[in-house]
C-alpha cells in the first residue's frame, strides 16, 4: 500500500468495503494474518480519504522579528498588543517608526505613543500619507493638535479604526448639513469619536429615524430636535435604530406619556438612557419599582422619581438596592430620597462618610436637606466647615 503525503498532512486511502475483511491476531507472534473474503474480488471498491494533521512548525505564520524588536525599543506592551490584534505581528508592511515620528511631531510623548500601539496595534498599518490626511480632517473640527493627541490617548480606536478618509470627510459634511454646529461636532469627536468612523449611510439612517420620531410626535422642527438630542447624548449615533425605537416605545407605554411629555424627556434628561438595551432598561425599572414599593412608595411617587432623574435606570439592581438600604439604615426617610434622587449618584462609601461627618456636627438628616450628599467635594467641604463653625458657636454659648 502507498501513503501519498499532502502538504502538512498524511492521507491514507481506506476501502469502504472493509466490512469484508477479517483479521486475526496470532498470539505469540508479531505479525497479522489477514484473510479476505472472496466476495471482495468481485465487488467494486471505493475509497474514502481521511487525514491527520501532522505537527509542523513551518506551517505556522511567523511573527515579524524586526517589528517585535522595534516595539520593545519603543516601550510597547507587546503581550497586550499581541492579545488584542495578533494578526498585525505577522505582517511585513507595518509602519511603527513612521507612526512614532508622525505622532511625536504632533506633540505626543513616547509614553503616549507606546500606550496607543499597545492598545490598538493596527495603528501601525496606517501609512504616513493616510495619517496626515486624516489628521487634517480632524483639525477641521478640533482647534489644536494637543486636543487630538488627548483623544487618541483616551480612545486610539477612534482615529485608527478606519483608513477611509473620504468617508470621514463625507460624515463631517453631512453632520454640518443637518444643523450641527462646529461646537456640536467638536463635542461629538471628543466624547463619541466612533461616530466619524461609522459609514455615512449608518449616520444618515439614524438622523432620518430621529427626524421621523420628531414628526410622528407632532413636533415640526426635526432639525432642532436632532441637534438637541445629539447634544444631550453624543453616543446616540453609534446605537442601532432598533434599540432607540424599543426604548422610546417602552418609556411612552410604561409612564403613559403624552407626545409632548415624551419629546421633552428624550430631548432632555432621558436622552442618555436611550443607549441602554431594552432588556436592561426594563429589568432596571422593574427593580426600582419593586424596591420602592416595598418601602411604601405609591405608583405616582415612583413615576415622579424616575422621570425626574432617568439616569437612575443606569444603576444595576444590586447597586441601587444597596444605596437605598444604606440611606434607610442611616435614618434617611424614603420620601427625602424620592425628592432628591441625585444623592444616589454618590458611592456608598461617600454616602457613609458624609453622613457620619454631618451627624458629628449635629446635622439632622431626618429633617434637613439631604441634597448636600450629592454636592461636589468643594461645595460640600465649604458647607461642612460652616456647620463646624456654627456648632462651635452654639457650644461656646
Amino acid at each position: 500500500m502507498s501513503f501519498p503525503k499532502g502538504l502538512g498532512h498524511l492521507t491514507i486511502m481506506v476501502p469502504r468495503k472493509l466490512l469484508y475483511v477479517r483479521s486475526n491476531y496470532l498470539f505469540g507472534s508479531r505479525c497479522w494474518m489477514i484473510r479476505f473474503s472472496t466476495e471482495i474480488l468481485f465487488k467494486s471498491v471505493s475509497f474514502r480519504p481521511f487525514s491527520k494533521k501532522c505537527d509542523n512548525a513551518d506551517s505556522e505564520p511567523l511573527e515579524n522579528e524586526e517589528l517585535l524588536n522595534n516595539l520593545l525599543t519603543m516601550g510597547v506592551d507587546v503581550d497586550m498588543a499581541r492579545k488584542r490584534q495578533p494578526g498585525v505581528f505577522n505582517r511585513t508592511d507595518t509602519n511603527e517608526q513612521d507612526l512614532q515620528t508622525f505622532l511625536l511631531s504632533k506633540g505626543a510623548s513616547k509614553e503616549v505613543i507606546a500606550s496607543i500601539i499597545s492598545r490598538y496595534p493596527r495603528a501601525m498599518t496606517r501609512t504616513p500619507e493616510s495619517l496626515s490626511n486624516r489628521w487634517d480632517l480632524w483639525r477641521r473640527i478640533v482647534t489644536s493638535d494637543l486636543e487630538i493627541v488627548n483623544i487618541l490617548e483616551r480612545s486610539p480606536e477612534s482615529f485608527f479604526r478606519s483608513s477611509d478618509n473620504l468617508n470621514l470627510e463625507n460624515n463631517i459634511k453631512f453632520l454640518y448639513s443637518v444643523g450641527l454646529t462646529h461646537k456640536d461636532l467638536c463635542r461629538l469627536l471628543t466624547n463619541a469619536p466612533r461616530t466619524f468612523s461609522n459609514s455615512l449611510n449608518l449616520n444618515k439612517q439614524m438622523v432620518e429615524f430621529l427626524q421621523e420620531i420628531c414628526l410622528s410626535l407632532g413636533h415640526n422642527g426635526p432639525t432642532d430636535f436632532v441637534r438637541k438630542i445629539i447634544f444631550k447624548n453624543p453616543f446616540i449615533l453609534i446605537q442601532s435604530t432598533k434599540r432607540i425605537k424599543a426604548n422610546i416605545e417602552f418609556l411612552q407605554s410604561t409612564f403613559c406619556l403624552t407626545n409632548e411629555e415624551l419629546l421633552s424627556l428624550i430631548c432632555g434628561p432621558g436622552a442618555k438612557i436611550l443607549d441602554l438595551s431594552s432588556d436592561c432598561m426594563r429589568r432596571s425599572y422593574r427593580n426600582i419599582k419593586d424596591k420602592l414599593s416595598s418601602l411604601g412608595c405609591t405608583a405616582k411617587e415612583i413615576r415622579k422619581f424616575v422621570l425626574s432623574y432617568p439616569d437612575m435606570i443606569f444603576l444595576g439592581e444590586k447597586k441601587f438596592n444597596d444605596k437605598i438600604d444604606c440611606l434607610i439604615e442611616e435614618k434617611v426617610n424614603i420620601s427625602q430620597i424620592i425628592k432628591h434622587p441625585r444623592i444616589l449618584d454618590s458611592s456608598i462609601s461617600t454616602l457613609k462618610s458624609r453622613i457620619k461627618e454631618l451627624v458629628n456636627v449635629g446635622y439632622d438628616l431626618s429633617t434637613s436637606n439631604i441634597s448636600l450628599l450629592s454636592w461636589s467635594q468643594k461645595r460640600y467641604n465649604a458647607k461642612l466647615k460652616k456647620l463646624y463653625i456654627e456648632q462651635n458657636i452654639v457650644l461656646e454659648n
